[in-house]
């Protein structure tokens, strides 16, 4: 179980953040150097090196927006070139993408961050650009949202699997429908019929609060509270959920922790934005699954924060009792997953910071988990490797 430091406070991480965002600079100076891009995106690391790994091009926004964040940490222009340049030159293919569903994590990443900074004052303010960044924005959130699946009691954007197919990480690119609601967008269908995109966006989340999350209550053998299934598999003849699927975890019935992750952070994230233009449906169903997941994370993760990569993965048992002590990067049966405690550390903060003087011991996990990775062994020190948080399994 994560042992939360309740004295640990932002200005405590203050040594490390700054180490990391020098770090940080030279790596993406060496994928931008290094980095043969006509092999697809960079999704982890094989001996210090990124390599692609080709399902989809669901990275490549954050390899680019990577460089667009460092701008924003540090000012230095050469990474907010490098953010802008490679925005216009190969993100558009991404904006009209109708074979994925992941464009908020490519489109937000760069369009999103690019527009956030002209608002923000940070860039210099051009309406063509700002024109151009809205639009992308705009047809990225109808274009994903026109991947749809209905159901009796709303529907989903549907996985790369298909139309049966609702993964938990989409939870995460609802973002980009609700930038482009935010834009006043909308998206047009047959007969000029008007879908609304806030609307798309709530159905979504609720199909994915309450198929894809477990509270406890019965609803199979391994329903346990906060357990997260990465995927739900629908009949699309006659709108019924048939069971849990699990792409990338080790199966259906246990939980893998990067779609926990996900889940953690995409509901703090759409909670933020509920709040913020006053929508009240399914509020309170949101804040259940935020708060399950996080309890869920909390207990099933080692000492220090960092999850193995599935809560059922088959050799955790040779590890002993491996939940009462820090995690072990090294060891010879199971990795764990760095990328889902770094996820993991936004959901709580995210939902910590959203529920105010109640969340404390949500937003002091988060913290926790952050004094972890910004260190060795997870932060990568080591010029020559091109990965910034380092995971057992991608060396």
């Amino acid at each position: 179980m994560l042992k939360i430091n309740h004295a640990l406070r932002p200005s405590h991480l203050s040594r490390k953040i700054n180490r990391l965002w020098r770090l940080s600079a030279a790596k993406i100076a060496a994928i931008e150097k290094h980095y043969d891009t006509s092999k697809g995106s960079p999704v982890f690391t094989v001996r210090g090196q990124y390599i692609a790994r080709g399902w989809t091009e669901w990275t490549q926004g954050f390899q680019y927006g990577s460089a667009i964040l460092q701008f924003d940490a540090t000012g230095d222009k050469r990474y907010l070139r490098i953010g802008r340049e490679k925005t216009v030159r190969v993100m558009a293919s991404h904006v009209t993408h109708t074979g994925v569903h992941d464009h908020g994590f490519n489109n937000v990443s760069t369009y999103g961050n690019l527009l956030r900074l002209m608002n923000e004052g940070r860039i210099a303010g051009n309406a063509w650009e700002r024109s151009f960044y809205e639009l992308a924005l705009k047809c990225s959130g109808a274009v994903q949202a026109g991947r749809w699946t209905k159901l009796r009691d709303g529907g989903y954007i549907y996985s790369f699997n298909g139309p049966h197919s609702l993964f938990v990480d989409t939870i995460r690119s609802l973002r980009v429908l609700a930038v482009a609601h935010r834009l006043g967008h909308v998206l047009m269908d047959e007969s000029d019929r008007r879908i609304s995109l806030l609307d798309r966006l709530l159905d979504h989340a609720h199909a994915t609060a309450t198929y894809s999350i477990y509270y406890g209550k019965g609803r199979d053998a391994f329903d346990v509270r906060g357990r997260v299934a990465h995927e739900a598999i629908f009949n699309v003849n006659d709108d019924s959920f048939r069971c849990p699927n699990s792409q990338q975890g080790y199966s259906p019935f246990t939980t893998w922790t990067r779609g926990l992750a996900w889940a953690m952070c995409g509901f703090a994230e759409q909670l933020e934005f509920l709040d913020a233009i006053g929508e009240q449906r399914h509020r309170a169903l949101f804040e259940r699954a935020a708060r399950a997941t996080c309890d869920f994370y909390i207990a099933n993760t080692p000492t220090d924060g960092i999850p193995y990569w599935d809560t059922g993965a088959p050799q955790l048992h040779r590890l002993g009792d491996y939940l009462d002590r820090p995690a072990e990067p090294f060891n010879e049966f199971e990795p764990v997953d760095s990328s889902a405690a770094a996820i993991a550390a936004q959901g709580l903060l995210r939902f910590g910071h959203y529920l105010g003087k109640n969340g404390k011991r949500y937003w002091q996990a988060g913290l926790t988990i952050l004094n972890t990775l910004f260190d060795e062994p997870y932060l990568s020190t080591d010029p020559k490797h091109q990965g910034l948080i380092r995971s057992e399994e991608h060396t």
